[in-house]
């Protein structure tokens, strides 16, 4: 079964509203950049409904002004569309704020004791998580390192009895404690499994470093522990990660989250929550599933636009490779600095290229996550091969990350019609330890190449791959536009992108990624009043100084749901 793309002429939503119609809230003295080439600045928008009625001058919008009209005086603030996340994990988001917070950590003594820390105060068994550790961004080596990662002996004697899993920053492997081994099962006659790496020192026993699909074990025995909760229990806890998810998102602009993976159950879950009327943030969801339960379940999972345009289902997302900061991300050609490995194929090429087949079946759209130069080839020819076979309508298939290019491969983005779904803050985060994973010339080649890809005619989008970033549309718009590494050097300046371009990529672009385009992504008479306004001209400030800007309001169909406590109305 095919489905055609569902896209919204803007006919049908209503382009003008009746000269002296009331609008329930309306933004003027502002500058306001709209995104859409017939009218790309002006200096009022005014709103009735969910919708957005009119963009313009300030006397465009005055007869609107009725005496229920909330009205914001921007004070000559920017207001842009509402920033599309372009490519994140929702449910990651929240549970993040629900563990340890490794991010910040600087040394593997820090985490060690941040563990102890836990682990006094844990109940028995109770299991001990935590994200965002990354040994290339420790300021001191460990000692006893195998494979540039230390070995689980810390961790295990500060918290013999409590299990600990703590998530690479990546999200693409785990280091565990003993304990934690010992209820997974993972001893030194565990094998590894396909698309997984158990890392083991010079004697052949576990290290505690778990790559990509090794995890599962350690997955499954922290799903018996908890699997004691009841269904309301459950419920509750689902809807508690949901709203601290939301919370985050809406205070950081984001109206609009391309959630990269959920399983049925969770999109079961975000269902109940839009028909609820109890998600604010809107939610593109990639499935992500097995390929027989996408054979089976596929049919009753197509959803647009349900519970107010709050939760959109058409597309599936798989992962071919790792990531690089975990050395599982699929190369060509052998790791720089390990160079007994090109990393993982975390799926066969047959697998993916069956799903490929079961998204043509259903009409449903292919995200797959590719980082490696050799996995984004892979990708491209299974692609090029279904293209090839099956006269697809305007497929919008995508390449999740693209970080890592052969050159010769660059060109088929545009000619293949492949979107770039990209994160710009991963190459400004990323780029001091890239060229020893890569060297440097790898790196200077095919290494975050946007203003390449985007010649080529290719959509490139924007975002975070929050938990592993920050769900900062800010930040990542300052790396997209400055490329400017902590040191104060610019990598590969000629691959920046125009602040036009990059504010695309991160609202227009991402609502095509969608197929969303004719509801979201600019700010147009008709289409959702999502809108958000900054507290700075992140496209006319010097560089320099995008990233002091904040977010004073994010309106998401029409109603202010974040507002910043000094960014009152004027």
């Amino acid at each position: 079964m095919r489905r055609l793309a569902v896209l919204i002429p803007l006919f049908m939503l209503g382009c003008d509203a009746e000269p002296d119609q009331a609008a329930d809230l309306v933004l003027r003295n502002g500058r306001v950049v709209t995104v859409d080439s017939t009218l790309p600045e002006a200096e009022a928008v005014a709103v009735l409904g969910d919708r957005i009625m009119r963009v313009g001058s300030n006397e465009d919008v005055e007869a609107h002004i009725g005496s229920e009209t909330r009205v914001i005086d921007l004070r000559g603030r920017l207001a842009v569309p509402g920033f599309i996340e372009g490519h994140a994990h929702f449910m990651g988001v929240g549970n993040a704020q629900l563990g340890l917070d490794l991010t910040t950590a600087r040394t593997w003594e820090e985490i060690v004791a941040m563990v102890e820390n836990a682990a006094a105060e844990a109940a028995a068994g109770e299991w001990i998580v935590g994200r965002g550790w990354h040994q290339e961004k420790w300021d001191v080596v460990p000692e006893g390192m195998v494979e540039r990662v230390p070995t689980h002996h810390g961790l295990s004697a500060v918290s013999p009895d409590n299990p600990v899993v703590l998530t690479h920053a990546s999200g693409h492997a785990v280091f565990v404690n003993e304990r934690a081994m010992e209820l997974a099962g993972i001893d030194r006659d565990f094998e590894s499994p396909p698309g997984g790496e158990v890392v083991r020192d010079a004697s052949g026993e576990p290290t505690g470093l778990l790559r990509d699909r090794a995890e599962a074990p350690v997955m499954a025995a922290r799903a018996r522990a908890e699997a004691g909760r009841t269904a309301e229990e459950e419920a509750a806890r689902f809807r508690r990660v949901a709203r601290l998810a939301a919370e985050e998102a809406l205070s950081k602009g984001v109206t609009t989250f391309h959630d990269a993976g959920a399983d049925f159950a969770t999109i079961d879950g975000y269902r109940r929550l839009a028909e609820a009327g109890e998600l604010p943030v809107r939610l593109y969801v990639m499935v992500r599933a097995p390929n027989d339960e996408l054979e089976a379940r596929l049919p009753d999972y197509w959803m647009i636009g349900v519970g107010e345009h709050r939760l959109t289902v058409r597309s599936i997302k798989k992962q071919i490779d790792g990531a690089l900061g975990s050395h599982s991300a699929w190369l060509l050609e052998p790791y720089a600095d390990l160079p007994g490995s090109t990393g993982l194929m975390t799926a066969p090429v047959r697998e993916v290229a069956r799903t490929a087949e079961l998204a043509v079946d259903h009409g449903f759209q292919l995200n797959v996550h590719a980082i490696g130069d050799r996995a984004n080839r892979e990708v491209l020819d299974i692609f090029e091969a279904v293209f090839d076979e099956h006269d697809l309508e305007d497929p919008r298939w995508r390449i999740e990350h693209a970080q890592h290019l052969h050159p010769s491969d660059i060109p088929r983005f545009g000619e293949l019609g492949v979107i770039a779904s990209m994160q710009a803050i991963h190459a400004t985060s990323d780029r001091p330890w890239v060229p020893t994973r890569l060297g440097p010339d790898r790196t200077e080649t095919g290494a975050y190449r946007w203003q390449d890809l985007w010649e080529t005619g290719a959509v490139v989008t924007n975002g975070t791959d929050a938990p592993v970033e920050d769900i900062d549309p800010i930040a990542s718009f300052w790396a997209t536009i400055s490329r400017e590494l902590p040191d104060g050097t610019v990598f590969d300046p000629d691959q920046r992108l125009t602040r036009d371009q990059a504010l695309r990529s991160y609202t227009l672009n991402n609502a095509y990624a969608a197929f969303e385009e004719g509801l979201k992504g600019s700010i147009t008479a008709g289409k959702l009043a999502d809108i958000v306004v900054l507290s700075r001209d992140i496209m006319t400030v010097p560089v320099d100084e995008v990233r002091d800007a904040v977010v004073d309001y994010t309106i998401v169909g029409g109603e202010v749901l974040y507002e910043r406590e000094d960014g009152a109305d004027g």
